[in-house]
């Protein structure tokens, strides 16, 4: 199964706009990678593990998605099942004498993006999942996913397309996978929660962290943090780095969808994975500071 986005993106040129200034998937199983001999090195250097990502980034093998493991000084390199042998075989080649700082994860199903039909937000063609109301002074928005924004201009509350929201006001994707939407329709309640959690600040989760996700697809789901600054190849030149790796499952339109804390604190917004919520999944999310950044708005 091949890491996926969720949003069908046919026809349209990728690209990052700005015209102003929030709710995917796997459970993993480890495949070591033998060793040659007996005297493989077994602590790499932060340069080596450097090498080694950009090794991977090379290789162009969608359904991957690499970080750093830090307390084991490796390259946790995440597969899902669309990866051959043979293409675990090219980014070995590829990293030549830094293959052993590689350690591969198996993930079972296909990384996607994730959006599909039902009820949540819409735009003209797909569904996706609003991820944390915003605002900036007595302007406000909310933030989704880049790769749902990326395309679309009105947003809608109903599959029907009949209750407006607003409109795009700022897209990211790849590279990031964040997007702002202003709202337009004043008669919309803009609530600072999400669920029943009151969301009230924003921070990047330390590995290991319990979090939590909600989505229009799936609902509600937890899992821990396995990784930071993780990059993931969806395929088609689409490439995002700096992703939140977790065990959370998600499934198609829980896209933009949060992910956060039982205490209120705003992480991330969903991107895409592999798996779903009956078998388990990987998701990765964007982490939602840098979003909240990059459009001068703060979670309320």
């Amino acid at each position: 199964m091949r890491i996926k986005r969720t949003t069908p993106r046919s026809g349209i040129s990728r690209r990052t706009r700005l015209t102003a200034v929030s709710t995917g998937l796997v459970a993993a199983a480890a495949i070591a990678i033998p060793s040659a001999n007996a005297s493989d090195v077994t602590t790499y250097s932060a340069a080596q593990l450097n090498q080694a990502g950009n090794a991977v980034l090379k290789a162009d093998v969608p359904g991957t998605a690499w970080a750093v493991d830090a307390k084991n000084h490796k390259l946790l390199l995440t597969v899902d099942s669309t990866v051959s042998q043979a293409e675990i075989a090219k980014i070995k080649r590829q990293a030549g004498a830094n293959a052993g700082a590689i350690s591969i994860k198996r993930t079972p199903g296909k990384m996607n993006k994730l959006i599909s039909g039902g009820d949540a937000i819409y735009a003209s063609s797909w569904r996706c999942s609003l991820g944390f109301n915003v605002r900036s002074g007595s302007t406000y928005y909310f933030l989704t996913a880049g790769h749902c924004t990326d395309g679309a201009g009105t947003w809608y509350s109903n599959s029907s397309r009949s209750t407006v929201l607003g409109s795009t006001a700022g897209s990211s994707f790849p590279t990031n996978d964040y997007g702002i939407v202003r709202y337009t329709n004043t008669s919309v309640t803009k609530s600072g929660t999400v669920g029943s959690v009151d969301i009230t600040s924003a921070a990047t989760p330390s590995v290991g962290t319990t979090v939590y996700r909600r989505g229009s697809t799936t609902g509600t789901h937890s899992g821990r943090v396995t990784a930071l600054n993780a990059t993931v190849n969806y395929g088609g030149g689409d490439i995002v780095y700096g992703m939140i790796q977790t065990t959370v499952c998600a499934e198609p339109g829980d896209s933009g969808g949060p992910l956060y804390s039982n205490s209120g604190i705003a992480y991330g917004l969903t991107s895409g994975g592999s798996g779903d919520c009956s078998s388990g999944g990987t998701t990765f999310f964007q982490p939602v500071t840098e979003a909240l950044s990059a459009y001068g708005v703060s979670v309320f």
